[in-house]
């Protein structure tokens, strides 16, 4: 079973432009994050997916590899057309603006494929147990809940549940935006249409779930730094001092 890591990374971001080429102690947000999946050593091969000739040009000079794609609406439409011609079985999607993603995480995604005999999973993700009221409430962190098997029932930057009975506890995960998908089923997707809910919340994964297929979640207690805004790239460089 061959797999690859991909990292999309755009250069305009609506909240934060240019934000994977600020500088995270000697090196760029892509760099750091490139170098530190592939340092993992989990992956075949590591690829960064622009549409960014600095982005492109970055990646390269570091040595490392870099796909050119044309501009898409998500991150996994850009992957898709980079791995259409690799060769490979899985395709980890790594976030280009989460530089320090560690290596357990990543091993339990491709676990999933490795237990997956029957292979009837066709994209499998992470989520993370939130306990602050003020991260439950930020429409920043999307929200996931599960069926007693863990696939994803479904994505929201609302509060979901809602918590109308009081007396009863409930815990509330955040989706990290890491994906594993087998490639065929990432080929898929870019072949369907948006539909109303992922037009609505923006968020990708729940086009999955509008055609009827599966999202095993898997929780993770790895804390990382997404950088979206300058606050949280001023809290990446702290974590890296």
């Amino acid at each position: 079973m061959k797999i690859i890591a991909v990292i999309p990374a755009r250069y305009e971001a609506s909240r934060f432009p240019a934000k994977l080429m600020q500088m995270l102690g000697e090196k760029t947000v892509i760099t750091t994050t490139y170098q530190n999946v592939l340092e993992t050593g989990l992956f075949n091969e590591v690829f960064v997916a622009t549409d960014s000739e600095i982005i492109f040009d970055e990646i390269i000079k570091s040595g490392g590899k870099a796909v050119m794609t044309g501009q898409h609406e998500t991150g996994s439409d850009r992957i898709a057309e980079a791995v259409k011609n690799i060769d490979c079985d899985i395709v980890i999607n790594v976030q280009g603006d989460e530089p320090f993603l560690k290596l357990e995480p990543l091993k339990q995604l491709i676990e999933v494929f490795k237990e997956d005999h029957n292979q009837e999973i066709s994209l499998a993700s992470l989520k993370l147990k939130l306990i602050d009221k003020e991260e439950i409430e930020s429409p920043n962190n999307v929200k996931v809940i599960t069926d007693n098997n863990g696939f994803a029932l479904y994505f929201s930057r609302s509060v979901i549940p809602f918590h109308r009975e009081i007396s009863y506890h409930v815990d509330y995960f955040k989706h990290i935006g890491v994906y594993a998908f087998r490639k065929h089923a990432l080929i898929q997707f870019s072949q369907l249409d948006m539909k109303p809910l992922e037009i609505s919340e923006k968020i990708e994964c729940i086009r999955y779930l509008e055609y009827g297929m599966k999202i095993k979640m898997i929780e993770t207690h790895f804390v990382g730094v997404g950088i979206d805004t300058p606050e949280d790239l001023e809290r990446a460089r702290e974590l890296l001092r």
